[in-house]
């Protein structure tokens, strides 16, 4: 675990010092979830699931659609519904 101090610009820029970006492997464009309350701040990196993470996740929700009798043709119907509706 790295600690370190920073400072906030006058833009409410704050720099994550270089020694912390390279640890946890931070670049250019990286997006973060960000936390506040009372004096705390806690910035977290939002990072894209693994490969292997996506496979397992549309696995489920592909039992799940099984178990509650949705078929292809069902979310073909509800994604033009949708699209209709916008």
């Amino acid at each position: 675990m790295n600690f370190s101090t920073t400072r906030m610009s006058s833009k409410g820029q704050i720099v994550i010092p270089e020694e912390v970006r390279k640890t946890l492997h931070l670049k250019e464009g990286d997006q973060f979830f960000i936390i506040g309350r009372g004096d705390t701040v806690i910035l977290k990196a939002i990072t894209p699931p693994d490969a292997e993470e996506l496979d397992d996740f549309l696995k489920e929700a592909q039992k799940a659609a099984k178990k509650a009798g949705i078929n292809k043709s069902d979310v073909k119907k509800m994604v033009q519904k949708v699209r209709k509706n916008k």
